[in-house]
This record gives C-alpha cells, sequence and structure tokens, in this order.
C-alpha cells in the first residue's frame, strides 16, 4: 500500500468533511434519544462508502474519455463556482 498516496486522500476527505452538512446531519440523528448510536454510525458510515464509490467509479470511468489534465481544470472549476454561488446566495 501506498501510504503516502493514503494520508493525502484521508487528511483531505477528513478536512473537507468537517463541519460539512453530512457531519451535521449525522450529530442531528445521533441526538436523537430514540436513535441508536450504532445505527446511526453504521447507517452514516455506509452511505459515505457508497458516496465514495460511486466518485471512484464516476472518477475511473471519465479518466479513459477525457485527459487528467482537463479533469483537473473541470473540478477546480467546479469548486470555485460551487464558492462563488455559496458566497452569493450567503
Amino acid at each position: 500500500m501506498d501510504w503516502k498516496i493514503f494520508l493525502t486522500i484521508f487528511i483531505s476527505v477528513f478536512i473537507a468533511e468537517l463541519g460539512d452538512k453530512t457531519q451535521l446531519a449525522t450529530m442531528l440523528f445521533a441526538s436523537d434519544k430514540e436513535a441508536s448510536k450504532y445505527i446511526v454510525f453504521f447507517a452514516a458510515s455506509a452511505a459515505l462508502v457508497v458516496a465514495s464509490a460511486i466518485g471512484v467509479l464516476a472518477g475511473s470511468l471519465f479518466s479513459e474519455y477525457i485527459n487528467e489534465k482537463y479533469l483537473h481544470y473541470m473540478a477546480g472549476t467546479g469548486f470555485i463556482l460551487i464558492g462563488a454561488f455559496t458566497l452569493y446566495s450567503a
């Protein structure tokens, strides 16, 4: 296993998820006294695994048809647009 790549991905995703809507929704579900904390944990974990799997599959598919350089440009542009929209909406 390439630990440098693993840690880069782990730290990037971990930081991106802190304070994200996903984490806030999970905290809301966990605050319900009737909800099992184990069920909340496993359901949220499974959802993140499935979402990540879709991202990996989509990235693999796109990389077969689109140059990696252009994928980076598209991703960067998408992040900028989302950020600009968020600032505009605030």
